[in-house]
């Protein structure tokens, strides 16, 4: 058996040639080499009885130092953006065919059976539900007597004074005081994650006949 010797040898030519899309320096790192190659330059030719002025060479040292951390320093934002979006994509896709409660002021009843609800920034003694049709008109009212700080879901089987509520789309306003002092409300519609998109504005959760909205929106998540 004939023993064939190989060079075995990596050479930066071969590392070249396997790989084309070798990482290339970056405009910040060609902004150093340019600037220490004058700065080497200048020295080596300055005029020994005019040299060069230590505080002006200090301040240029500076100044590329600042614009060299700024670059890595949004380079860290960009990566860090970049991952809290991915995040979040995972998070918003997880909540497809979950119901969440976003900031709205309509419901939809259907089959004697509507959800809402409402947030309290603080304790109420008092808090009144008013539901009104697609007209303005107000079918019902739900007194909900004291309550504590946070969210609540609230249900509604479509009965009212005059019967049952018809089929359809209804809006509500929530009235919430302690003693005579009113508390800060926020009305919160209830709906069904359908979609999730991402733009320029972030990651959008489409519900249907309720609109999109960010995850910062969802306040409870059934």
């Amino acid at each position: 058996m004939t023993t064939v010797q190989t060079n075995n040898k990596v050479t930066e030519e071969l590392m070249a040639a396997m790989n084309p899309g070798k990482k290339k320096t970056s405009t910040t790192q060609d902004a150093q080499d340019r600037f220490m190659t004058l700065l080497v330059t200048q020295m080596k030719n300055q005029d020994p009885l005019n040299p060069l002025d230590n505080a002006q060479v200090t301040s240029q040292l500076a100044q590329l130092s600042t614009v060299t951390g700024i670059e890595k320093l949004n380079a860290t934002m960009e990566s860090l953006m970049g991952s809290y979006q991915a995040s979040q994509q995972v998070a918003a896709a997880n909540m497809i065919g979950h119901g969440v409660f976003v900031p709205g002021s309509s419901l939809s009843l259907q089959d004697k059976k509507a959800l809402l609800g409402i947030e309290l920034k603080e304790p109420a003694d008092k808090v009144v539900v008013t539901i009104s049709d697609s007209t303005g008109k107000a079918v019902h009212s739900m007194d909900l007597g004291d309550m504590k700080a946070g969210v609540h879901p609230l249900a509604w089987d479509g009965e009212t004074s005059k019967g049952a509520a018809a089929n359809g789309d209804y809006t509500f306003k929530v009235t919430a005081t302690r003693g005579n002092e009113k508390v800060e409300t926020t009305n919160l519609s209830f709906g069904v994650v359908h979609s999730v998109t991402t733009n320029s504005q972030g990651v959008k959760l489409t519900l249907p006949g309720v609109g999109d909205f960010s995850m910062s929106d969802v306040k409870q998540i059934l």
